[in-house]
C-alpha cells in the first residue's frame, strides 16, 4: 500500500476509536471498548512498521489549504520522513502497550469508556504533532496533547477524597503549558514574518539559499520556540506542573510522562534544527537550563516518598539530559536517549501502576517492603527498568546516557564532571526506589499485606515486553568499540534521510576514551548500588517520618520548596488582583454602574409618566406652552441676527 494511505490510516484508526466509544461506548461492555481502543493502537502501529520500511526520503503528503495569500499559504499537509515516522514507531508501540495494560488497570474504573476516549485522543493528537509537515499543523497537535493531558491528569475529579487536588493538578498543567504555548504561538508569527512560509522544508530551503534571511531575528525565534519546549518537555522554570500531574491514573502517567507528551519539546528542538544551529546563544540557553533541570530534579527525587513522585522528578531530570544533549548539537543522541527512555520508563510507571494495584491504591513506599516475594513479574521487570535508567552496563539506558556523558566531555570536561552527579543522583534515588519497595520486611500491615498479589497478565504481559526492549533497546545506536560495522544506526538513519539534519553531531570519540567513559560510569553505577543494597536491603533503613527531616533531606522532601515560592511570586498576587478587580471593577463599577443606570432610567421613566394625566386642559395647557417657548426662541432669534 501506498506510504499516503498508509499515513492516513494510521492518523485515522485512533481518532475512529475515540470517536466510537465517545458516542456509544458507554453501552458497550468494558472488555470491547478497550479492545476497540487496543485494537486501533496496534493497528496504527503495525501501519507505521510498514511506512517505517518504505521510508527512504522525504514526503510530503498534501491534504488541503487553509489560507492561500499572495505571499504564503498556510497548508494541512504532513511529513513523512525518518525523523518522524521513528517517533511515530515510538508513540504507536508504546501507546499500544499501555492500553492492553489499561485494561486489566480501570477494570473496575467507572469511566471506563471516557477512559480510552481521552486516551485515544491524546494518541491522534501526538501523531498529529510529529507528522505535520509545518508549525501550523505542528500547532494543532501540540494544543491537543495539551487538552487531551488536562482531562487525562483530572480523570478522577469527583472522587470523594482527592477530586478537587486532582482538578487543581489538571488546572495546574493547562495554564503552565498555557504559557508555553505563548511561546511557541509568538515564534510561528516571528518565522511567517522572516521567511513568508510555515513549512519545515520550505525554511530550510531558504535559509541555505539566502544567508541574508540569517539575522538577529533567528535568535528571538529559536528563544520562543524553547520556551515552548520549556513548557511541554518540563524544564525550569516550567516543570513543577509534571510532578502533580501523577494525579491522573498511572497508565497516563506512563502515556505523558514516557514516549509522547512531554518529548514533545525535544522533537520541536529536533525538527527546527536548522534553526538552532544558527543561535549559538540559545543553543548555550537550552544546554544550561537542562543541566540546571536535570541537577534540581534529582536531588529532589532522592527524599520522595510517593513511588510515582519518584519516577515524576525522574522523568524531569532524564529531560533535562535530552535539553543538555540538544544544547551540545546532538540532536540525534537525545533522540536515541527519547527513545531508551520511552522504553524504561514506560516499564517503570507501569510496574508501579502494578504495585499500586497490588496494595490497593497505596502509593507510600515507607509502607510497602518485600513485595519481590508476592509480585514476582512485577518485581524482575521493575529491577530491569531500575538498571537500565541507572546506567547499568549493557542495558539500553547505558548506552544513551555514554552517548550524551561523551558529547558532554568533549564539549567541556566541567560540564561532564558536574553532570555526572546528576547520573550519579538518578542511580541513588531508582536503587532507594526499588529496595524500599520490594526488598525487607512488609510494612503497610497485616491487613493490607494479605491483599497483595500479582497483577494480571493482561497488565503484566506490557511488563515483560517493555523489559525486553528496555534491555536491547541500545543495541540502536550500539557504539564503535563492540563492531566494525552496523553500528550507530539509529543516528545514521536520521542523518540520512531527514531533511535538515545534514549538521548534526555524531559522537565518534576515541575508542580508548569511549572504554575509559564507559567504565566510569560503570563503576559508578555498581558502587552505588552496592551502597544502596547496604543500606536499604541488608541494614533495612527506612524511609524517615516528614517531620524527621532535617538539613538536606527536608529541602529535598519539600521540593525546594519551589511551589511554595511559585505561589508566593505568582499565584498569590494574581489571586489578589483578582479579588480587588472584583471587588471594585465587578462589584463597585460594573454592577453598581448598571444597577445605577437602570434605576436612573427607571426613576426618568417614573417622572415622566406623571406627565401623564388623561386631561385635555392640561395637554393644551403644555401645547400652548410649547408654541410659546419656539415663539419666543425665534423672536430673540431674529432680533441677535438683525443686530
Amino acid at each position: 500500500m501506498a506510504v499516503d494511505k498508509l499515513i492516513l490510516i494510521l492518523l485515522a484508526l485512533p481518532l475512529l476509536g475515540a470517536l466510537v466509544n465517545g458516542t456509544i461506548g458507554k453501552k458497550l461492555p468494558n472488555l470491547l471498548v478497550g479492545g476497540i481502543a487496543t485494537g486501533v493502537m496496534l493497528l496504527s502501529f503495525v501501519c507505521a512498521l510498514l511506512v517505517f520500511n518504505q521510508t527512504n526520503d522525504t514526503k510530503i503528503i498534501q491534504l488541503f489549504t487553509l489560507l492561500s495569500l499572495d505571499d504564503f499559504a498556510i497548508n494541512a499537509s504532513l511529513q513523512v520522513d525518518a525523523l518522524s515516522i521513528w517517533m511515530t514507531l515510538i508513540v504507536t508501540g508504546v501507546g499500544t502497550l499501555i492500553h492492553v495494560f489499561s485494561i486489566g488497570y480501570m477494570s473496575h474504573d467507572k469511566g471506563f469508556y471516557k477512559f480510552f476516549t481521552y486516551l485515544n485522543l491524546f494518541i491522534f493528537a501526538m501523531l498529529l504533532l510529529i507528522l505535520g509537515s509545518n508549525y501550523f499543523v505542528l500547532f494543532f497537535g501540540w494544543e491537543g496533547v495539551g487538552i487531551c493531558s488536562y482531562l487525562l491528569i483530572g480523570f478522577h475529579y469527583s472522587d470523594a477524597e482527592k477530586g478537587i487536588a486532582n482538578s487543581i493538578a489538571a488546572r495546574k498543567a493547562f495554564i503552565m503549558n498555557r504559557i508555553g504555548d505563548a511561546g511557541l504561538l509568538i515564534g510561528l508569527f516571528l518565522i511567517l514574518a522572516q521567511f513568508h512560509t510555515l513549512e519545515f522544508t520550505e525554511i530550510a530551503e531558504k535559509i541555505a539559499i539566502d544567508p541574508s534571511l540569517i539575522n538577529g531575528s533567528i535568535i528571538g525565534i529559536t528563544i520562543c520556540l524553547f520556551i515552548a519546549a520549556t513548557g511541554k518537555s518540563a524544564q525550569i522554570p516550567l516543570f513543577t506542573w509534571l510532578p502533580d500531574a501523577m494525579a491522573g491514573p498511572t497508565p497516563v502517567s506512563a502515556l505523558i510522562h514516557a514516549a509522547t507528551m512531554v518529548t514533545a519539546g525535544i522533537y520541536l528542538v529536533v525538527r527546527s534544527n536548522f534553526l538552532f544551529e544558527l543561535a549559538p546563544l540559545t543553543k548555550d540557553i537550552i544546554l544550561w537550563i537542562g543541566f540546571a533541570t536535570s541537577m534540581v530534579a534529582a536531588f529532589i527525587a532522592m527524599r520522595q516518598n510517593d513511588i510515582k513522585k519518584v519516577l515524576a522528578y525522574s522523568t524531569v531530570s532524564q529531560l533535562g539530559l535530552m535539553f543538555v544533549a540538544l544544547g551540545m548539537g546532538a540532536y540525534t543522541v537525545a533522540i536515541f536517549h527519547v527513545t531508551t527512555h520511552a522504553f524504561f520508563k514506560a516499564l517503570l510507571f507501569l510496574g508501579s501502576g502494578s504495585v499500586i494495584h497490588a496494595m490497593s491504591d497505596e502509593q507510600d513506599i515507607r509502607l510497602m517492603g518485600g513485595l519481590r516475594k508476592k509480585l514476582p513479574i512485577t518485581h524482575l521487570t521493575f529491577l530491569i527498568g531500575t538498571l537500565a535508567i541507572a546506567g547499568f552496563p549493557l542495558l539500553s539506558g547505558f548506552y544513551s546516557k555514554d552517548e550524551i556523558l561523551g558529547h558532554a566531555l568533549e564539549h567541556s570536561p566541567i560540564l561532564y564532571g558536574t553532570l555526572m552527579i546528576s547520573v550519579a543522583l538518578t542511580a541513588a534515588y531508582m536503587f532507594r526506589l526499588y529496595f524500599l519497595v520490594f526488598h525487607g520486611e512488609f510494612r503497610g500491615g497485616a491487613t493490607l499485606e494479605s491483599h497483595v498479589h500479582e497483577s494480571k497478565p493482561i497488565m503484566t504481559m506490557p511488563l515483560v515486553v517493555l523489559a525486553i526492549l528496555s534491555v536491547f533497546g541500545g543495541l540502536l545506536n550500539l557504539p564503535g568499540i563492540f563492531l566494525s560495522k552496523g553500528t550507530h544506526w539509529l543516528s545514521h538513519f536520521l542523518n540520512s534521510h531527514t531533511a535538515g539534519l545534514e549538521k548534526i553531531k555524531e559522537a565518534h570519540a576515541e575508542p580508548n576514551t569511549t572504554m575509559a567513559l564507559m567504565a566510569v560510569a560503570s563503576t559508578m553505577t555498581i558502587i552505588i548500588l552496592i551502597w544502596a543494597y547496604n543500606n536499604y536491603a541488608k541494614k533495612k533503613k527506612i524511609a524517615l517520618a516528614d517531620n524527621e527531616l532535617v538539613g538536606w533531606q527536608l529541602w529535598s522532601n519539600s521540593k525546594l520548596y519551589l511551589d511554595e515560592l511559585y505561589d508566593l511570586l505568582f499565584v498569590k498576587p494574581i489571586e489578589w488582583l483578582s479579588k480587588t478587580c472584583y471587588a471594585i471593577v465587578e462589584i463597585k463599577v460594573l454592577n453598581q454602574g448598571v444597577f445605577g443606570l437602570a434605576n436612573l432610567l427607571g426613576k426618568t421613566g417614573s417622572l415622566i409618566r406623571n406627565w401623564q394625566t388623561g386631561l385635555l386642559s392640561n395637554y393644551l395647557f403644555w401645547m400652548v406652552f410649547g408654541l410659546i417657548g419656539l415663539i419666543s426662541y425665534y423672536i430673540i432669534k431674529l432680533q441677535f441676527w438683525n443686530f
